[in-house]
């Protein structure tokens, strides 16, 4: 019984759950490859430096790939989906904070990347919630 208060079955329950981290590692591996491939270009016209892009690039990359295994499993953790859950705010937190205190100085353009993203994230951070609370 154990292992059902801390697992999430494969039953039809887990298809939100499912959908909500698929779609947040395909728009998370999706931007990280852009701007690790795009770097220099995508610094430019949104205020950042390439030297910030490049690492929050790769560490999307690994993201995506962590989150479509958690959701491929046969079994997925609760305690995997509450860390997924956990980054996700804390990247929304981190775009406020970049955003307030003037990390950079982004363009319009930046700034609106900035503010959609987070939108994006907390978005699949509800589906995640929501998909959770239907499993148990």
């Amino acid at each position: 019984m154990a292992t059902v208060a801390s697992t999430v079955k494969t039953v039809a329950d887990a298809k939100l759950l499912r959908f909500a981290l698929k779609q947040d590692a395909m728009g998370s591996g999706a931007n990280g490859v852009v701007y690790v491939a795009a770097a220099a270009i995508f610094g430019e016209l949104f205020g950042l430096p390439a030297a910030f892009l490049y690492p929050i690039g790769a560490f999307l990359v690994a993201w995506a790939a962590a989150l479509f295994l958690i959701a491929s499993r046969a079994t997925m953790s609760k305690a995997a989906v509450g860390i997924v859950m956990a980054v996700n705010v804390a990247w929304v937190v981190a775009s406020a904070e970049l955003l307030i205190a003037g990390w950079f100085p982004l363009t319009n353009l930046g700034t609106a990347l900035v503010i959609a993203q987070a939108i994006v994230v907390a978005g699949f951070t509800g589906l995640q919630l929501a998909g959770l609370r239907k499993t148990t």
